[in-house]
């Protein structure tokens, strides 16, 4: 038999062995009795990494994240807000067509229990079918949490497909500007704490950029899309903007150059005194409702000592749909050299202030979201804020990175430790005297621990503190207290240990 013919043969015998064996096991069994004699062993090696667009947090990075969090809502629960929570997922129809051309950067889930649903993409969306649902029309809310994109990431300049958001928003019928002043104050507030650099917020109105579009001869149906291509000057060039207006969006060449000479103008109260007398502008009642109220906003935000580092900006347009005020954005920018993060930002444009380096905060006015889940159509005006929580916190890394200063990746006060041997128990016992009193104290894991081990571990980790404990110390009813920075030591009574550690670390 020739070799052809022999594997000809060989061939048939094991297709039909193995249809014999579908015929008699189901594909599952199949694969387990194939798990079970390891056929791929060796074949496939699985890689360990997080999927594309997300991270993980070591201690270090979760220090900077946690004390970041804590200055935010500091300034949340400062200006009176509550804390709500809300699903991680939504029912599809909740999402769908709030976000305009940013609707397909939702993630979608398989069905699972007859619902069609979504991962929530901003914090916004939520809140107002939390409004409408519980019939809530007065609040002042903050809400930190997760939301997802299914977008590109690019992770060098904090942009994930997760990530957290930290939303602040007013809900109810106030007098014009006031809740928006607040926002905008809440901004400025933040930003300065967290030591970021240099930063301006920029303000415009949709009714503005409506009224803008109207006049310009933009028709009706393209309003929304040539927002959101106006939205892209932060990104793009202004012939790029144009380019894609003209030429992607249809709209003519002449309304395009119009758009161009009033998207150019920045400036404050003065700005918005002087379009309200523009022969166009002045033309259309939505642009100068936009004004007017433009103009009482800056009145408050010199009240709030605000107006330093707020500009009304005509190119600011934030795409997503549901705005129908007041938007605005807060920008980090530097004078010195345009650091890595910036270049791959592509936001590396010159500007008056200095050099952009990103977004780290926007919001606005939403005075419809909510009326459009309410059966009735009952509106409840909104307005709000929500932090780049994620740029901030790669800004703060690269900070501590740059920093010769080491970061605490624990809270602990004191060490307790010993410098003979057989002393575990009453190592052990002092700890659990401190816990109990509130102390944060840690203890090795040995019988008997080097008493330089222990010493070493306090210097590596930053603990101030340690409690040391002897054969003498235990008879005399006293502890060795010793500070890890100064070296120094002094004996405490057992009994006001507790309040000696709290005294000394109070401002640690």
């Amino acid at each position: 038999m020739s070799l052809q013919i022999f594997l000809q043969h060989q061939a048939r015998v094991l297709f039909s062995r193995t249809h014999s064996l579908k015929k008699y096991y189901p594909v599952a069994k199949l694969l387990e009795l194939k798990t079970q004699l390891g056929g791929d062993e060796g074949r496939h090696q699985f890689t360990l990494k997080t999927a594309k667009g997300t991270r993980d947090y070591n201690p270090k990075q979760m220090a900077i994240r946690e004390k970041v969090f804590n200055t935010i809502i500091s300034c949340f629960k400062r200006h009176g807000a509550e804390n709500i929570d809300t699903p991680v997922f939504e029912l599809k129809e909740t999402l769908t067509g709030k976000y305009g051309e940013d609707s397909k950067l939702i993630y979608d889930l398989k069905d699972q229990g007859g619902e069609l649903l979504s991962l929530r993409y901003d914090l916004t969306v939520p809140f107002a079918r939390y409004l409408a649902m519980n019939k809530v029309t007065n609040i002042k809310r903050y809400h930190i949490a997760k939301v997802y994109r299914r977008d590109n990431p690019a992770m060098t300049r904090g942009r994930y497909r997760e990530f957290y958001q930290c939303d602040f928003d007013i809900a109810g019928q106030y007098d014009p500007m006031i809740p928006d002043a607040e926002c905008l104050k809440i901004v400025h507030e933040i930003l300065s704490e967290l030591e970021l650099g240099d930063f301006r917020i920029k303000v415009n109105d949709r009714r503005i950029l409506d009224g803008m579009f109207a006049v310009c001869g933009v028709p009706d149906d393209k309003f929304r899309t040539i927002c959101s291509t106006v939205d892209k000057l932060d990104k793009m060039s202004w012939e790029d903007v144009r380019s894609e207006m003209v030429k992607e969006k249809g709209l003519s060449e002449e309304a395009a150059d119009q758009i161009g000479q009033y998207v150019s103008l920045q400036g404050g109260m003065d700005l918005a005194e002087r379009l309200l007398q523009d022969a166009k502008m002045s033309q259309s009642k939505q642009a100068c409702a936009g004004l007017t109220d433009m103009k009482q906003l800056f009145s408050y935000l010199q009240l709030f000592q605000v107006t330093d580092k707020v500009v009304f900006d005509l190119s600011l347009a934030r795409g997503l749909d549901y705005y129908t005020g007041v938007i605005y954005e807060a920008i980090l920018t530097q004078t010195g050299p345009v650091p890595v993060a910036a270049t791959q930002n592509g936001a590396g444009e010159k500007a008056e202030e200095g050099v952009s380096v990103g977004s780290v905060a926007g919001g606005g006015r939403y005075d419809g979201l909510v009326g459009m889940f309410d059966p009735k159509g009952r509106k409840v005006p909104c307005v709000g804020v929500s932090i780049g929580i994620e740029r901030v916190f790669s800004i703060m890394e690269q900070k501590a990175e740059a920093s010769a200063e080491k970061v605490r990746t624990t809270e602990t006060q004191v060490m307790v430790a010993s410098a003979q041997k057989n002393l575990l128990e009453e190592r052990l016992r002092l700890t659990a005297e401190l816990w109990n009193a509130g102390i944060k104290a840690e203890v090795m894991y040995k019988k008997n621990p080097k008493l330089l081990s222990q010493l070493q571990h306090c210097e590596d980790s930053g603990i101030p503190l340690v409690a040391i404990i002897g054969e003498q110390e235990l008879k005399d009813g006293v502890v060795k207290l010793r500070t890890v920075h100064s070296r120094e030591e002094i004996d405490v009574s057992r009994a006001e240990l507790v309040e000696e550690i709290k005294r000394r670390t109070s401002d640690v």
